[in-house]
């Protein structure tokens, strides 16, 4: 191929390391641009002296003899786009931009919209406080108002580059709205449309609107339905814009163009021989531009070619046959999927610039069952593919995400406000990371049918029938010392919920595992239990349960786990405790001596953010078995094939706020399993919601299983079902019974 300017300069688009005279050596060694650039990029020293190591040979540093075995291959959708990077590159994009602008202040807009909910009795957390006024008002109402108008510009920003060709912005700022082009805007009511006797809006003592719960369930109806119109409307949209042909098989589409060509037969032949001549370049134009807008290589032609009487007077008048519109639709079309093409490439290359970050990404779409989907949509929805890819869809979570009160898999889903998600059906999630679960479960390899997140009456209605299955805890359990009798909050066992029968997923549990404890210790966990009042689908308020704090719950649990466990494995010393609320704290190894001791330093208070604490476990676990892993700089520590297994006991009393993003990061691991005991007050549907979600994860992810109980514990029946769960095999109760005798200990 001759290396012209144009040429280099199309080659340094996408190889911009490349100086001019290496683009000019691998252009001339190729027949097309396409293929001199893959050659580039897969060994770009190829015209040097000294050649870079070839990518199929196995890594020998750092790894065990295991897998030294294994040839270190990238993964087959990037091997065109594989190169040596030295160090750790720094990348960014549209969607990496807008996130680090929105995360500035996004924390404080969602706290400051719950402090107001809070301060005027609105409990559902999708109700945004409302106060109309003639005059000009300073109170809390307005002032988070206005910061929201203030935020338009952060708003527009981020759905400009989340945004899919064709979509349009808007939002629900209330000084603006008239053309802001919301779809929610005047078709779906408000909460708040209760109206008096007199005619007059039903307001509490401070001239402030309450919602109505039968115009909220009216309004909750209303926005699932037209979430779920928006929804199908949107991925059918985006679906149609996708090429009808392979963007990476351009080579085809130019040899197509080659033969469309436009100029008419030299004015030397005979006329006979012009015209059988014209004749057929029009049916081969036809014939080739249709097959290449259908998307395959061969095709008939599509009707009469006969020269038009008028064509002389067209081109005296500069209007273009058929044929040419032709031509210029299938070369815009050729453009528009070169540069979709050379997108990808350059933001592949930039999220993954060597051989060890696409083993990692390699290895986690492999582990989260995604390889065939991911290259999938490389080859067949690209645009798609290219949105996901900017956000990071396709890799694991970067450590340093955990560590940020506001990141990209924080940002809140507001559909009638405007604040977008990721995927075209993003309508209907509550997050960034509860929407990239969905999409990772119902795209994984092996899932039968649509897992669709429950709407908020059905998940609602789910708990209330969940709640209504508990039954009285079996006798057997009993126990004088459990925390509900030595405290006499109230007499008897609650009714509990019953477990499904354990079946056993992973391998039983060997004396190389680790066992670690994970304790919340929000404020919630010192709380007096309260649940919720509803009238239909709103809250009105809380009542206060007779039943233990959660943190004395969770103590008595953890001794009572412990002893067990050191019966189990003659682990003396203990287990690892690591607690987490706002930020994570390492409290030390627990056992039946020593937890009265360490529990003085378990501080209780902030939210609920368990990735924190889970970043922690893993850096305890890691450094134990750092040499038999590795450690990247983005990705955080990867296990190795004789890393030992993590078995995770973690203790919640609630829904974390990043409970979807630990979610996600469970589903990519295979060296760790997680055994959740989730405390819940009595009689609190919002406990069973999310035991439903629990139980939807742990069926999908083998690796996750749970417990969960409420009001008055049986402590003992609790310890049994998570020893089954946490050593992997059907502990009987005569062990049962050996097992939960205090521990003898030497001195």
């Amino acid at each position: 191929m001759k290396a012209s300017k144009e040429a280099i300069a199309n080659f340094r688009v996408v190889a911009t390391d490349a100086d001019e005279k290496t683009a000019s050596r691998f252009l001339e060694g190729s027949n097309t641009l396409d293929e001199a650039v893959s050659e580039y990029l897969e060994n770009p020293n190829k015209y040097s002296q000294a050649s870079a190591p070839s990518y199929n040979q196995p890594k020998s540093m750092g790894l065990s003899s295991k897998e030294k075995q294994k040839p270190n291959h990238p993964p087959p959708a990037y091997a065109s786009v594989t190169r040596s990077a030295p160090g750790h590159l720094t990348h960014t994009n549209e969607v990496i931009q807008a996130g680090h602008v929105r995360a500035q202040d996004e924390q404080q807009m969602q706290m400051l919209l719950q402090q107001i909910q809070f301060a005027y009795g609105i409990y559902n957390s999708d109700i945004e406080p409302e106060h109309d006024t003639d005059f000009y008002c300073n109170c809390e109402i307005h002032q988070y108002q206005r910061r929201k108008w203030a935020r338009l510009g952060v708003q527009e920003r981020w759905s400009k580059a989340v945004m899919y060709p064709g979509e349009r912005s808007y939002h629900d700022c209330y000084q603006a709205t008239m053309f802001s082009g919301n779809p929610y805007q005047n078709r779906i009511v408000s909460p708040y449309a209760m109206m008096g006797a007199g005619g007059s809006m039903f307001m509490n003592g401070y001239g402030r609107q309450r919602p109505s719960a039968r115009f909220y369930s009216m309004s909750v109806e209303q926005t699932i339905r037209l979430n779920s119109s928006l929804n199908n409307k949107a991925q059918a949209a985006v679906d149609a814009l996708e090429p009808t042909y392979n963007i990476w098989k351009m080579d085809e589409v130019e040899s197509g163009m080659a033969s469309l060509s436009i100029d008419t037969p030299s004015s030397g032949f005979p006329k006979e021989k012009n015209e059988i001549s014209e004749k057929g370049i029009n049916e081969k134009r036809q014939s080739v531009a249709g097959s290449i807008m259908s998307g395959n290589g061969e095709g008939p032609s599509t009707g009469n070619s006969k020269p038009s009487k008028f064509s002389g007077l067209k081109k005296a008048f500069n209007i273009k046959s058929s044929e040419e519109r032709a031509v210029a639709k299938v070369e815009k079309v050729k453009n528009r999927g070169r540069q979709l093409r050379d997108e990808i490439l350059r933001e592949e290359q930039g999220r993954w610039p060597d051989q060890e970050w696409r083993r990692i990404v390699s290895e986690y779409q492999e582990h989260i069952g995604m390889t065939r989907k991911v290259s999938d949509l490389r080859a067949r929805q690209p645009l798609q593919y290219l949105h996901l890819l900017r956000a990071g869809y396709f890799e694991p979570i970067p450590v340093a995400w955990a560590k940020l009160a506001s990141n990209p898999l924080k940002f809140s889903i507001e559909a009638a406000s405007g604040w977008r998600g990721i995927t075209p059906a993003w309508r209907g999630y509550e997050d960034t990371a509860e929407e990239r679960l969905y999409w990772c479960l119902n795209h994984r390899e092996g899932t039968a049918g649509t897992r669709l997140k429950p709407d908020m009456i059905s998940a609602l209605n789910m708990a209330r029938a969940r709640m209504a299955s508990a039954v009285e805890a079996p006798p057997l359990y009993f126990a004088a010392d459990d925390t509900c009798h030595t405290q006499h909050t109230s007499e008897g066992y609650s009714k509990q919920v019953m477990p499904p029968p354990f079946r056993a997923f992973d391998a039983i549990e060997t004396a190389s595992d680790d066992t670690m404890i994970l304790l919340d210790v929000s404020g919630s966990m010192d709380f007096d239990p309260l649940r919720p009042n509803y009238d239909q689908y709103l809250i009105t308020g809380y009542s206060k349960s007779t039943q233990p704090k959660n943190k004395d719950v969770a103590k008595a649990i953890i001794r009572r786990f412990t002893d067990a466990m050191i019966n189990h494995d003659h682990n003396g010393r203990g287990y690892e405790l690591v607690t987490f609320a706002t930020q994570a704290n390492y409290i030390g190894c627990v056992n039946h001596q020593n937890l009265d001791a360490m529990w003085s330093n378990v501080r209780i208070g902030g939210g609920t953010r368990v990735m924190t604490g889970w970043q922690q476990a893993k850096e305890l676990h890691f450094q134990k078995h750092s040499a038999s892993a590795t450690h990247h700089p983005v990705y955080g520590w990867q296990a190795g094939p004789e890393t030992p297994i993590l078995r995770l006991l973690v203790l919640l009393d609630g829904e974390a706020t990043d409970m979807d993003e630990f979610e996600l990061d469970l589903l990519s691991l295979s060296w760790v399993h997680v055994t959740i005991f989730l405390i819940g007050v009595d009689g609190c549907p919002h406990h069973h919601r999310h035991a439903n979600e629990l139980q939807r994860i742990s069926e999908v992810n083998h690796h996750v299983s749970f417990v969960d109980a409420q009001g008055n514990t049986p402590e003992r029946f609790v310890t049994h079902e998570l020893l089954k769960r946490h050593l992997g095999y059907e502990v009987s109760m005569q062990e049962f019974e050996e097992l939960e005798l205090p521990p003898p200990y030497t001195a």
